[in-house]
């Protein structure tokens, strides 16, 4: 039996756990759902709470806490309330594995915690790798943790890597479907609207990670996180658009050989891999239907268009708190297109500004990196008065 908690139980990466922890319990591999959180979702994770029976859930807002503590639920389980919740469930020893599918800043504490605490961490939450990858690196050389990548263009390389010494590797190939505005011209960007933006072509995904995607921002912290998760230099990590999205990463070796892992979009894939890992277990999820497919096509990225790509790969260089300022920028910069206050080319703008202004710090602590991620918060909403 594996006991696990799932954190951001109601987003798009937590409903595919829970559908994956259905398929293996189907397949004769037992999991057991010990935690769940959500930020406000009451309505969906009271049911959660219902069908997986869970010993304790967190949600984040107050409001909605009090709301779920008032429910007349089946299923009696303690009922847990923001950021405290959270760390009082990864200080227990009652589960293996946490899945963190928690968005954006707000991943990196409960990372930092399940690793003090010796427990396995399902990555989805990139943006703890973005912002704190050598802190973190640093902690798990103390720890009886390990981090698995739920990311489908991380879980490909891990699959590929497998039998494989890393003295061996040439190159990270890292695939992009290039969203929705990959046959924009620069001049069509200006006018892109929120609708536009959250049309992804192959993925269905939270609006913050849609969004990211669409400026390849995503792809550019993909970099980052590649760098801490296989120990290899930026330089040799590559970025190739590939719309159909079925290769979903590669490794070149330094024989010139090059493997691939394919399959159709389905996040569920790599979630269960980090489930089961270093094994496979069967599946009722999608398979490839090599006779229906027609094509696979390759090509570079355009970084002119996608500014934020080649923002990420100065930061990479930069290094520091860089990282730091990239992640809070955008996240301030996104949250604010979504609400409509700015264009879509202002994301790359603002984030450019933050990084301009910022000055550099080495090996930032824990608490360093909370101050800069709310410095560059606070900076683009500034700054962002001035554009309206």
């Amino acid at each position: 039996m594996k006991n696990i908690a799932v954190l951001g139980s109601t987003g798009s990466i937590g409903k595919n756990t829970l559908e994956v922890v259905r398929n293996l319990n189907r397949n004769g591999y037992p999991v057991s759902v010990k935690y769940i959180s959500a930020n406000s979702n009451v309505e969906l994770l009271a049911a959660q709470i219902e069908e997986f029976k869970p010993k304790a859930a967190v949600i984040f807002n107050e409001a909605s806490f009090n709301d779920l503590k008032s429910r007349s639920l089946d299923h009696k389980c303690e009922i847990l309330c923001g950021q405290a919740g959270i760390n009082e469930i990864a200080s227990r020893d009652d589960f293996e594995l946490v899945v963190n599918a928690l968005v954006g800043f707000s991943g990196l504490i409960p990372t930092t915690e399940a690793i003090k605490h010796g427990k396995d961490i399902a990555l989805a939450n990139k943006e703890s790798l973005v912002v704190a990858g050598e802190l973190i690196y640093s902690m798990l050389r103390g720890s009886e943790a390990h981090l698995l990548p739920v990311d489908s263009e991380h879980s490909a390389i891990l699959q590929c890597l497998q039998g494989e010494p890393m003295k061996q590797v040439t190159k990270l190939i890292l695939t992009a479907s290039g969203g929705p505005f990959r046959k924009f011209t620069k001049e069509e960007m200006p006018n892109v609207t929120v609708e536009q933006a959250l049309k992804h072509p192959n993925w269905v995904m939270g609006s913050k990670i849609t969004i990211d995607s669409a400026t390849l921002m995503n792809k550019g912290f993909e970099i980052i996180e590649a760098k801490w998760l296989f120990n290899i230099e930026a330089e040799n990590i590559e970025v190739l658009i590939h719309p159909q999205s079925i290769i979903h990463s590669m490794v070149e070796f330094s024989d010139g050989s090059v493997k691939a892992q394919l399959g159709v979009p389905d996040m569920k894939v790599p979630i269960q891999y980090a489930f089961t890992y270093p094994e496979r277990v069967r599946s009722d999820f999608p398979r490839m239907d090599f006779k229906q497919l027609k094509n696979l096509t390759f090509e570079e990225p355009d970084l002119e268009k996608f500014e934020c790509l080649k923002l990420a790969y100065d930061v990479i260089k930069a290094g520091g708190s860089y990282p730091i300022v990239l992640n809070g920028a955008n996240e301030a910069a996104v949250e604010l297109f979504l609400k409509g206050k700015i264009r879509f080319i202002d994301i790359p703008a603002l984030i450019k500004s933050a990084l301009d202004k910022h000055e550099n710090h080495v090996s930032p602590s824990l608490e360093s990196i909370v101050g800069i991620d709310s410095w560059s918060r606070k900076f683009v909403y500034e700054a962002a008065l001035e554009l309206a």
